[in-house]
């Protein structure tokens, strides 16, 4: 008569300790290693109303000698006051196809921004702090005493998206700071309900709002007032229509000597010949924006701990490339530790017949 089975002695006793400790290893890597993408990805695409730098719904009112360097139109009202004494350098189109146009595309645009994936939350007052690229988030108003900076970390093609439940509000001399290669091209502020920008403040990005914007006396905008419903009103304003910069390009040329002999019935004659060859290659520089007297102090990110990886270790999606790795590790003890857990089961002493 055969023997019944036996385990190896002692093996079935180390098999279900160790099918624990994998499995907890890899429940504890699995999470660490798909963090939020902090990523905003591409810029806000604003269509038509990309060259307004004042666009309103029902109105647009101006005191004092305010300087647009875009387009200044209203759609589907009418009426514009104040030019002149206000100067638009572009277009103005009050209630005709060209202003419809570019108010179909800044619905598309407030809806696209209003639609990006949170990566951060903010709350009360943003002055002081300084943010890197992301989608941040506010339920309700926000408002900016003092210094906002917005850090690019050497990436001019950063993307900060701010989603603002009610309104938004900055204080007298306030600032939005640009640098390390932050452009204003790429600062969106999507408002669901009215934005006021304080007298003597200085302002960065696209405010899209669903109702209206105030600008108040003194106050100068690197970027546009999109109104979807209401009015715009400004006094004494300078806005700026803000531009992506280019690559630069550099050009190396590389000249080429080259001599050729001729023999002709016993002379023989060399001539030389040069030839420059152009090589260009672009190179990115980013353009810094210092930071007002005054200005913010350094403060921790929203949501993102202390020390964890910056916007240039991300990837796309948001992961780098080692978290990627501790997610397939984190895969491989689970999957481990569910295959230990089996052959424990399998392998336990048959009862004597």
């Amino acid at each position: 008569m055969t023997a019944p089975h036996q385990p190896v002695r002692g093996y079935h006793r180390l098999l279900p300790p160790l099918a624990v400790l994998v499995l907890a290893v890899g429940v504890v890597l699995f999470p660490a290693s798909t963090p939020a993408a902090r990523a905003a990805g591409t810029p806000v695409g604003l269509g038509r109303a990309g060259t307004y730098s004042v666009l309103a719904g029902q109105a647009v009112t101006n005191t004092g000698p305010s300087t647009l360097d875009g387009d200044l139109g209203v759609s589907p009202g009418t009426a514009i006051t104040g030019f002149p004494p206000g100067l638009a350098a572009g277009t103005t189109n009050a209630g005709n196809a060209a202003a419809l146009g570019a108010q179909s595309d800044l619905v598309l645009a407030y809806n696209d921004a209003a639609g990006r994936p949170t990566t951060g939350s903010v709350a009360g007052d943003l002055g002081g702090q300084t943010l890197v690229e992301g989608v941040y988030t506010a339920s309700s108003s926000i408002g900016l005493t003092g210094t906002l900076t917005l850090d690019a970390a050497g990436d001019p093609d950063s993307v900060w998206i701010f989603q603002v439940g009610s309104t938004l509000t900055t204080a007298s001399a306030s600032a939005v700071a640009l640098v390390n290669g932050a452009q204003a091209c790429n600062v969106f502020w999507q408002v669901g309900s009215s934005a006021t920008l304080g007298t003597n403040s200085s302002f960065t990005g696209t405010i899209m709002a669903l109702t209206s914007i105030t600008v108040t006396t003194g106050t100068a905008v690197a970027g546009r007032a999109l109104a979807r419903n209401g009015q715009v009103s400004l006094d004494n304003n300078v806005f700026t229509t803000p531009d992506c910069d280019a690559p630069t390009t550099t050009t190396t040329t590389t000249t080429t000597t080259s001599a050729t002999t001729t023999t002709t019935a016993g002379e023989t004659t060399t001539s030389t010949s040069t030839q420059p060859s152009t090589t260009t290659s672009p190179t990115t520089t980013p353009v810094l924006s210092p930071v007002p007297e005054g200005g913010a102090s350094s403060g921790e990110i929203p949501g993102q701990p202390s020390g964890g990886p910056g916007p240039s270790d991300l990837a796309v999606t948001g992961v780098s490339a080692g978290l990627g790795a501790l997610v397939g590790l984190g895969v491989l003890l689970v999957a481990l530790g569910g295959l230990l857990l089996g052959v424990r089961r399998t392998r336990r002493p048959h009862p004597p017949k």
